[in-house]
């Protein structure tokens, strides 16, 4: 089930970025909205960075990640162009998002996955769900 967009709903933004046309997030408002909702656990966070989230608040991360051939098609069908495409492309070329996570986080709980098809959608659902059993049979 999908829930609606805090960043969004809970106007925890400082403005917008006309360049990108998007919110700009305020990072401290997030972590201030989510702190009491992390600290119960059974929370999944899907966000397209990772390195002002706390330590604390995860046992492990996934990152995504896309064939550019792939991840170029996808961003343009949500109408995606100029700076705001050619820059998601770069961070996918050079790993900003993996590096990211490398760096804010324990490297044993960092995981890559693809995310090309419907299939990869489906196996990493797979992957994350028996993830998540292990770990309540291992912690409960």
């Amino acid at each position: 089930m999908r829930r609606p967009n805090i960043l969004l709903t809970g106007e925890l933004y400082e403005g917008f970025d006309e360049e990108y046309e998007c919110p700009i997030l305020d990072e401290d408002r997030v972590i201030d909205e989510l702190e009491d909702k992390m600290n119960e656990g059974g929370v999944i966070v899907d966000y397209h960075g990772c390195d002002f989230f706390p330590e604390r608040w995860f046992h492990i991360v996934f990152v995504l990640r896309t064939e550019n051939s792939f991840l170029y098609d996808r961003l343009e069908s949500r109408g995606y162009k100029g700076k705001k495409l050619q820059d998601n492309i770069q961070c996918e070329i050079f790993q900003t998002i993996y590096e990211e996570a490398m760096s804010s986080y324990k490297e044993e709980i960092v995981h890559q996955l693809p995310s090309n098809t419907p299939e990869d959608l489906e196996r990493n659902l797979d992957q994350i769900i028996q993830w998540i059993e292990q770990w309540m049979k291992d912690n409960n």
